[in-house]
C-alpha cells in the first residue's frame, strides 16, 4: 500500500515514543512502523497482563527500551545515542480512581516526568517536533454543555487531572522559556500538547476503564457492573487522536511556529453517548451478555460530562474524526473477539495492521 500519508515525513525518520508499552503508546508505535519510521520506545513494562504489547508482538518491531521517565538521566541516555527527530510522550499514570490511592505517583509520573522529557528535548539537538500528550481532563471541568477551547483554563478536581492540568502549565513554561522556534536561531524545533477524550480500541485491559471492565466481564460470562451510567463521554476510537498527532507531529516539522500550542483532538458532539448506552451497544455487538448499574455514594468524584471543541484542529490541520460512534463500537468488540478466539500472535498483529490501513483509507479521503 501507498505510504504517502503525512507528506511521508515519518519514513526513515527516528521517532521516541514513551509509553510504548501501553494501549494507546502500542498503537502509535505500529503505526509508525507501518509509515517507515525507526520507532524507539522507553517505557516501563506492560502495565496489564494481557497487554496490546504482547498481544501484537510490538517487541521485535521496534527498539524496545524499558525505562521510568522520572530517570532523567536514563532518559538523556537514550536521547543522546539515538538522536529522535520526533517525541510523542504518551507515559502516564493514567487512571482517575487509582489516583486518589497514589495521589505522590500520579504527579510525580506526570509532572516531574513531563518534566524530564522535556529537559531531555531541550538538551539534545536532534529534536524537530515534540507532541505532549496530556488529556481532556486537564480543563477545569465546570461541566457545562459547551465544549472546551485550548485557551479554557486548566485545573483539574482529582490528582489524576489535576496533574494533567499541571504538565500543561509546564508545557507552556519550556515551550515559551526554551523550546519557542520564534526566538531561536539556527535550532528549528516546535513543542505542542495534545488533548483527547475518552479513547477505546482493542487491546486495553486497564482497569477501572469502561471498555475493559466490559470485555473482561464478557469474556467470563459475568454481568457488567456500571458504576456511572448517566456519565457522558467524548468516546472516540484510538486511531483518532493517534491521527491527530501524527498530523500534528508532520505540520510542526514542516512549520514549528505556525503549529506550536495546544490542541484538542475529540469526537463530534453527535457521539456524545452515556455509559449505559455504550454498554447495551457492547453487548449486542460480543452477542450475549448482561450488565447491571451500582451507584455508590462511596465511589470517588468522577466528572459526568466533558466535551472538546476541536474546532482549532478543524481549521488549521484539516483533522476530523472519521468513524461514527457505532462503528468505533464494533471495530473495538470485533479486536476483542479475535483475541479470545485464540487467534495467535502474528495473525492478530497482521488484523490489527489491517485496521490501520482501514482507517488510512478513510482518512485519505477526509484530509
Amino acid at each position: 500500500m501507498k505510504n504517502n500519508l503525512f507528506n511521508n515525513i515519518y519514513n526513515s525518520k527516528k521517532v521516541l515514543v514513551t509509553g510504548h508499552t501501553g494501549f494507546k503508546g502500542g498503537w502509535l508505535s505500529l503505526w509508525l512502523k507501518e509509515l517507515g519510521a525507526e520507532v524507539i520506545g522507553y517505557s516501563l513494562d506492560p502495565p496489564t497482563q494481557p497487554s496490546f504489547f504482547r498481544a501484537v508482538g510490538l517487541k521485535n518491531k521496534m527498539i524496545h527500551i524499558i525505562g521510568d521517565i522520572r530517570d532523567e538521566k536514563h532518559l538523556l541516555s537514550v536521547f543522546e545515542k539515538y538522536q529522535p527527530e520526533f517525541v510523542f510522550h504518551l507515559a502516564a499514570q493514567s487512571l482517575v480512581r487509582f489516583s486518589y490511592k497514589e495521589p505522590r505517583l500520579t504527579y510525580e509520573t506526570n509532572v516531574i516526568g513531563t518534566v524530564s522529557i522535556l529537559e531531555a528535548i531541550r538538551k539534545n539537538k536532534g529534536v524537530r517536533a515534540a507532541v505532549i500528550i496530556t488529556s481532556d481532563k486537564c480543563y477545569e471541568n465546570k461541566e457545562w454543555i459547551y465544549g472546551y477551547r485550548e485557551n479554557d483554563p486548566v485545573g483539574g478536581y482529582d490528582p489524576y487531572s489535576s496533574s494533567k492540568g499541571c504538565a500543561e502549565l509546564v508545557v507552556s513554561a519550556y515551550r515559551r522559556s526554551f523550546l519557542n522556534p520564534i526566538n531561536q536561531n539556527d535550532r528549528k524545533i516546535a513543542i505542542s500538547s495534545a488533548r483527547a477524550g475518552n479513547v477505546i480500541g482493542g487491546g486495553d485491559w486497564r482497569e477501572d476503564r469502561l471498555i475493559p471492565d466490559c470485555i473482561k466481564s464478557l469474556s467470563e460470562n459475568k454481568s457488567i457492573i456500571i458504576r456511572n451510567p448517566d456519565a457522558i463521554r467524548p468516546w472516540q476510537h484510538v486511531l483518532e487522536p493517534l491521527s491527530g498527532y501524527l498530523l500534528l507531529g508532520a505540520k510542526m516539522y514542516e512549520d514549528g511556529a505556525k503549529f506550536n500550542g495546544a490542541w484538542n483532538f475529540g469526537p463530534s458532539d453527535s457521539d456524545l453517548i452515556t455509559v449505559e448506552e455504550i454498554t447495551k451497544k457492547i453487548v449486542s455487538y460480543w452477542g450475549s451478555g448482561k450488565y447491571k448499574n451500582e451507584i455508590s455514594i462511596k465511589n470517588p468524584h468522577e466528572a459526568k460530562l466533558l466535551k472538546l471543541d476541536c474546532s482549532k484542529a478543524h481549521i488549521f490541520l484539516g483533522w476530523k474524526p472519521v468513524y461514527n460512534i457505532y462503528e468505533t463500537i464494533k471495530r473495538t468488540v470485533n479486536w476483542y473477539k479475535y483475541f479470545y478466539n485464540g487467534v495467535e500472535k502474528e495473525k492478530l498483529s497482521k488484523i490489527t495492521i489491517n485496521e490501520i490501513w482501514d482507517y488510512i483509507k478513510c482518512l485519505n479521503n477526509k484530509l
